[in-house]
């Protein structure tokens, strides 16, 4: 008994050296995400070699589809990215469209989508992909409340992430937020773009970001607008509204306005 007690201790402190090591290789290995206020509190940017989770608020998945993509472009460094969803995300949201991916600046050559059949397969092909140095990112999404994600999935796939240097994004659909091992959590509503130039037919895409949870700094509640070409994000731009031309017509104001005799 006395062995067994020994063995499962030197495995427990083997794993905790293990997580603290890999903190301090990776602590300041981050990508700075292009805006100011985010940056700061994030200590710089976004750590890679680290899990981060994206709900969405309400029927919002479209915004945190496009935020994950977005937080995907800056971490990725030119290397593929991996996106693993449940097999029928499909039919819920609809397909990722490659189109789409390249508007946004991010280049689709570059995205390796994986389908698997039930929360059990996307957790352990997620967990082989994050263990994978070759890859930039690993995205991982998954619909609803699933008890199979808990806090022991969790912690393989920050220990997965930490051992390789990828980052994972957790994207989340109609879920709660739970206890987890993640390095930041965010919160994602659309906001409203201002609108383009006379050829686009939409403005720049924005975000509503709030970020919940942040183990090395403060939380915070952001607009961030995420610029295509330069492939970041940004403080919200500024855009001067048109103002209306004057009538051509118009009483003078210095004659006082008199009622026609009829």
């Amino acid at each position: 008994m006395s062995g067994a007690r020994g063995s499962a201790l030197a495995t427990l402190r083997g794993q905790i050296e293990r997580i603290e090591t890999a903190e301090v290789v990776h602590q300041y290995d981050r990508v700075a995400l292009g805006h100011s206020e985010v940056d700061t509190a994030l200590k710089g940017g976004l750590a890679r070699a680290a899990i981060h989770e994206v709900f969405c608020a309400g029927p919002q998945g479209a915004a945190a589809t496009g935020f994950v993509m977005g937080l995907a472009g800056r971490v990725t460094a030119r290397k593929p990215l991996l996106w693993v969803r449940q097999d029928f995300s499909d039919i819920e949201t609809g397909a990722l469209s490659m189109n789409g991916l390249a508007e946004l600046g991010l280049d689709p050559r570059r995205v390796v989508m994986v389908r698997a059949a039930d929360v059990e397969s996307a957790l352990r092909t997620s967990a082989d992909a994050l263990a994978c140095d070759a890859l930039g990112a690993v995205v991982l999404e998954l619909w609803g409340e699933t008890r199979q994600f808990d806090l022991v999935a969790s912690r393989k796939l920050t220990l997965a992430a930490q051992s390789s240097g990828v980052t994972g994004l957790l994207l989340r659909m109609a879920a709660q937020p739970l206890p987890s091992t993640a390095e930041t959590r965010w919160m994602l509503r659309a906001a409203h773009s201002p609108p383009g130039s006379a050829w686009e037919a939409w403005g720049a895409p924005r975000f509503d970001a709030e970020l919940l949870r942040n183990r090395h700094g403060p939380c915070g509640r952001w607009i961030m607008e995420w610029k295509c070409d330069e492939c970041q994000f940004s403080e919200p731009s500024t855009y001067s509204q048109p103002v209306a031309a004057a009538p051509a017509y118009r009483p003078d104001p210095a004659v006082p306005w008199q009622r026609r005799a009829g």
